[in-house]
């Protein structure tokens, strides 16, 4: 009797194939990087997880006075109150705006260390090779660009916190008044309401910093970002939908001012191109 074992030879050749495929990418420079990362999680996470909970645990202590700080009543419109609907909602509030505090503190650590290590990684240095890119350097422009996105970020806090905020509750307030309803927000609603507001308005402000960076680095040329223009309007609104609280009136106010900003990089870089011609 005889067996065809063509179909197990096919299988070892497609095994083999595979594993040479993979072994490929564990050495291309991105596979090194990839390695080198799980090396550098694997000999500091006690560190982090360290630093994970002392940022908790310094966040966690001054919550109560963020929270007392943000339902001051000059900040709240009119017959409008602030409740709990549960005995824990108080301490969870406190709990999720601490485990955020050390997130963002976790983040901050990595993107320093990753800068530190990155800059000198002769793997990290062929990957930007191979894509013809160069790395970013301590220069005037990489100083400018770090300031404009810590700026633009203010600035987006401040047109939320000052602007957006007031207008959208005052304005969520009145209409649900206007029909004979109580306000009362939970605290745990509003407290979110108000903090999305703010990232979403910090986030939309990096467009102009978006922008220039695709335009200067070379990603795409202003022609071609002006065919889609209108995609890029669209997208604003869409990411704006996100990020925004689920009203139309949220919607518009962060979405905009994306828009404009990006106008406004799309015109700087015109200029900066026809001086530097």
């Amino acid at each position: 009797m005889h067996y065809d074992l063509s179909p197990i030879g096919e299988y070892m050749a497609d095994e083999n194939h595979i594993h040479d495929v993979v072994s490929g990418l564990l050495d291309s420079p991105g596979g090194v990087i990839v390695q080198e990362i799980g090396e550098y999680f694997k000999a500091k996470m006690k560190i982090i997880l360290a630093i994970f909970i002392i940022a908790v645990i310094t966040g966690f202590s001054v919550t109560k006075s963020i929270i007392k700080w943000l339902i001051d009543p000059n900040r709240l419109p009119s017959d409008v109150n602030i409740i709990v609907t549960s005995p824990i909602e108080f301490i969870l509030l406190q709990l999720q705006i601490a485990v955020s505090f050390g997130l963002l503190i976790i983040v901050i650590f990595l993107l320093l260390e990753g800068v530190r290590n990155g800059v000198k990684n002769p793997a990290v240095k062929q990957r930007f090779k191979e894509l013809n890119l160069k790395p970013p350097k301590l220069s005037i422009t990489f100083i400018l660009t770090l300031f404009s996105i810590i700026g633009l970020g203010f600035a987006g806090l401040l047109y939320s916190w000052e602007f957006l905020t007031p207008m959208i509750l005052d304005y969520l307030t009145n209409d649900a008044q206007k029909a004979g309803l109580t306000t009362e927000w939970r605290l745990s609603g509003y407290v979110g309401f108000i903090t999305n507001l703010a990232l979403a308005c910090m986030v939309g402000f990096q467009a102009p910093v978006v922008t220039l960076l695709v335009l200067r680095l070379g990603v795409a040329t202003r022609q071609q970002i002006s065919q889609y223009r209108r995609h890029i309007w669209f997208t604003a609104f869409v990411l704006g939908a996100f990020l925004s609280p689920p009203d139309p009136l949220s919607l518009f106010m962060v979405a905009m001012p994306v828009v404009i900003l990006f106008e406004i990089a799309m015109l700087l870089e015109k200029l900066i191109s026809s001086s530097e011609a």
